[in-house]
């Protein structure tokens, strides 16, 4: 296994994390994003998530916007300046590169792709394709299945990209190989949820017994269900996720204020 590096989590207690995505912050920490300053929504984000005492924090990718190794940098910075002092955790998505998220990836910022609690077990995959678009590789999709046949417990997946359509303009970058990521997880009844950003606002959907979630941006959001280019400003949001013993999810989205 070369992409599902490991990290533990032994403590017997209901598993507690958040996921957050969509940062598009910039290497000037005053950038705006349609009229969003980023790197104040992220801020705000971190400061609030850290209230929630989580496990560990997932975030799902597109952190910068200007593409710049100055930008991953302001995110860490941001990271480390906050309250947050649990694990973070990270997908790529399609404005990322992989040389820049691991160039941050130290201390705080893990690059650890499969967390196992006594509880649940969560997979973060790569759908960053060679385009805006998504996709999983071949062998991806192999290690994907191959890492969930290792085990019964209850499976939560993290990715960019939606698998399924959200009717919107986004749509025209989905994951395009969205159907095949999902059969393969509807083979395995253990999985209980994919989650995903990219959208830009709340989704909930349910294929083939496998729940889909989309977390909001912590910049700005889409429009539903709109084939125009509209964005909004509802201020930052995350989602929280708690799990049970009995292996139940519960999950919440957590909305700011501008």
């Amino acid at each position: 296994m070369i992409w599902f590096k490991e990290h533990l989590i032994s403590a017997a207690k209901p598993l507690h994390f958040g996921h957050f995505t969509d940062s598009h912050v910039f290497a000037d920490k005053n950038g705006e994003y349609f009229n969003v300053n980023c790197a104040e929504h992220l801020t705000k984000t971190l400061a609030a998530m850290a209230e929630e005492e989580f496990d560990f924090v997932v975030f799902g990718g597109d952190l910068t916007q200007d593409h710049t190794p100055e930008s991953y940098q302001l995110f860490a910075e941001l990271v480390a300046q906050s309250p947050l002092t649990c694990p973070v955790f990270w997908v790529p998505g399609n404005h990322d590169e992989l040389t820049h998220l691991h160039t941050i990836s130290q201390g705080q910022i893990q690059a650890c792709k499969r967390i196992n609690h006594p509880y649940a077990q969560l997979l973060l995959i790569n759908t960053k394709g060679t385009t805006p678009a998504g996709w999983v590789s071949k062998s991806h999709l192999q290690e994907i299945k191959e890492t969930l046949a290792e085990s019964d417990a209850p499976h939560i997946l993290i990715g960019h990209h939606h698998p399924l359509p959200v009717r919107g303009y986004i749509d025209k970058h989905i994951l395009e190989n969205g159907a095949q990521l999902l059969e393969l997880l509807s083979e395995y009844p253990q999985v209980q949820a994919l989650l995903h950003g990219h959208a830009h606002n709340e989704y909930e959907r349910v294929y083939e017994g496998v729940t889909i979630y989309g977390t909001p941006a912590t910049s700005i959001q889409f429009t539903k269900h709109t084939q125009d280019w509209q964005q909004q400003s509802m201020g930052p949001a995350y989602r929280r996720l708690r799990v049970a013993q009995d292996g139940l999810l519960k999950t919440q989205v957590v909305w700011l204020a501008n």
